[in-house]
């Protein structure tokens, strides 16, 4: 499946299995990720079938829990760049190759599905035939173990309804991913949104139910974990941006230009204040706390809402630092390899 060929014109009414009872396939993607995938792919046990698992090159006895477990295997090609893109395209061209037409379960392998999120989300696809994903709330397994995983828990904390986008974890129908040509094989990241766009473009809507969909382990307990996630997300960005600004609604262009900003334009204006007001100029850094201040207040202005905040300025660094990586390998002719951060 390659984005590439998608077909752009408005579609009517995405082709899918309507029936009520329709049976759901799911697809499950991961890289080492150990005994998270097995509470994985035993919570989708009596509630989907088939279950696709496509690994990108585990050496952690992933492949073989998986084959325990009842799943079908596909194994990436070391040789081409892994991406969450190419592996997702990956399992729903299996799904596809075998005849499958009805709903499917995309989920992270650091994921556990909710009790009863299957059989909503499914109902809820066959009650719209305009309605291409759907989405639930996902929660962190262990918010307080660190501020980093509170940080994440309060990142899926996401709007109810008509939603624009929505992550990995998500039941979507297969004709709809199908007219629009699936998921972005190239993207390292911001796969899912960029997806989001086209499916919207092509007719399809996507919303986001107020119900428990997964349950996520983020398990990330240092400062360079949340970094390398952030300058992830920096380069999804810029990426996204490059590939649809142009759109109407200036695809992730917010995001680029608060990041340049901040991390970029900001301290290069106070450094070069400094060759004329001398240090004087150092109190162009006092806008750093005045925007967290802005921000925890819009946020509750409770002490969570403070840390939130300052996270949240921080980030604009290790986002630009993405964002800078990004063009340069673009100009350079140079494809990017993942950013993980576990």
């Amino acid at each position: 499946m390659n984005v590439t060929t998608a077909n752009t014109e408005k579609i009517d009414e995405f082709p899918h299995d309507r029936a009520k009872h329709a049976t759901v396939a799911a697809v499950v993607i991961g890289r080492n990720e150990g005994d998270r995938l097995v509470r994985c792919l035993k919570s989708l046990q009596h509630r989907a079938m088939p279950v696709i698992y496509v690994d990108s090159g585990s050496t952690d006895g992933s492949i073989e829990n998986a084959v325990q477990l009842g799943a079908e295997v596909v194994r990436l090609d070391s040789n081409i760049p892994f991406t969450a893109a190419r592996a997702r395209n990956a399992g729903l061209q299996r799904l596809r190759d075998a005849g499958w037409h009805g709903p499917v379960q995309f989920v992270d392998g650091d994921c556990e599905i909710e009790a009863g999120w299957i059989e909503a989300a499914r109902d809820r696809l066959a009650a719209d035939p305009r309605l291409g994903i759907v989405a639930g709330r996902r929660r962190e397994r262990f918010p307080d173990r660190s501020v980093f995983n509170r940080l994440c828990d309060a990142e899926w904390d996401t709007p109810i309804g008509p939603a624009l986008a929505v992550g990995g974890d998500m039941m979507a129908q297969t004709g709809a991913l199908a007219a629009i040509g699936g998921f972005r094989d190239e993207m390292i990241a911001g796969e899912e949104p960029e997806m989001c766009l086209r499916l919207r473009e092509a007719g399809g809507s996507i919303e986001r139910l107020d119900l428990p969909m997964t349950v996520h382990d983020a398990d990330m307990h240092r400062f360079g974990q949340w970094w390398r996630r952030a300058r992830r997300a920096g380069h999804a960005f810029a990426e996204g941006n490059w590939l649809h600004g142009d759109r109407p609604e200036a695809f992730w262009r917010r995001e680029v230009r608060r990041a340049v900003l901040w991390a970029m334009l900001l301290p290069a204006a106070i450094l070069l204040a400094m060759l004329v007001l001398g240090p004087w100029a150092l109190l162009g850094l006092l806008l750093y706390p005045l925007q967290i201040a802005r921000l925890a207040m819009r946020m509750g202005g409770d002490r969570e809402a403070l840390i939130r905040a300052g996270f949240l300025t921080l980030s604009k660094f290790p986002e630009a630092q993405g964002i800078a990586e990004f063009h340069l390998r673009r100009l350079w002719g140079r494809r990017a390899g993942l950013i993980e951060y576990k």
